[in-house]
């Protein structure tokens, strides 16, 4: 595995996700060291559901782990194929009765929202330097969303801060975590 996958991963919470303020719960989980990074070395989509399984029977066990950032460089780099693939994790978390304790983000570096031309700012809000599946765990999302005033803004703020900001800035930005 190439410690720069991990690396430039980081950079990108640190600049884009915490530095922006696209999630206003990161800072706090990064600060205590609770986001937990992978590299996965999977070259096939089962290689990679199994790594999943792994991570969530690692979640199970640590709770002081918030969250897992599985980083799959490998495999999925087709958006296409990744955006399909996001059904089979649905299906995992279904099979492992686990629907309802964990959630899947996903971020990729040629995300798309339906409806947006790939070049609009708005993307950014998803794009990363590499195809990458966010475990979340529900309960500690429940409890944010509880605690934190117009949860549904977030994402509105966010497509209307990097809309000011512009695709060229977010590429640039996006870009540089490989520094």
């Amino acid at each position: 595995m190439r410690n720069d996958v991990v690396s430039t991963t980081r950079n990108w919470v640190e600049r884009v996700v915490i530095g922006l303020n696209l999630c206003p719960f990161a800072k706090r989980e990064w600060v205590k060291g609770s986001i937990r990074i992978i590299e996965s070395d999977a070259l096939d989509n089962e290689a990679l559901l199994q790594n999943l399984v792994v991570e969530l029977a690692l979640l199970a066990r640590k709770p002081e782990i918030e969250t897992t950032i599985i980083v799959h460089p490998q495999v999925l780099v087709d958006f296409d194929d990744y955006n399909q693939f996001l059904s089979f994790t649905d299906v995992l978390l279904e099979e492992m009765q686990l629907d309802g304790v964990y959630q899947i983000a996903s971020f990729h570096p040629d995300y798309q929202f339906a409806g947006t031309a790939h070049g609009d700012a708005e993307n950014f809000t998803n794009r990363s330097p590499f195809p990458m599946l966010h475990v979340l765990r529900e309960a500690s999302l429940d409890s944010v969303i509880e605690s934190h005033k117009d949860t549904e803004q977030i994402p509105l703020a966010n497509i209307a801060l990097l809309k000011k900001l512009g695709a060229e800035h977010m590429q640039g930005l996006l870009s540089s975590c490989n520094d």
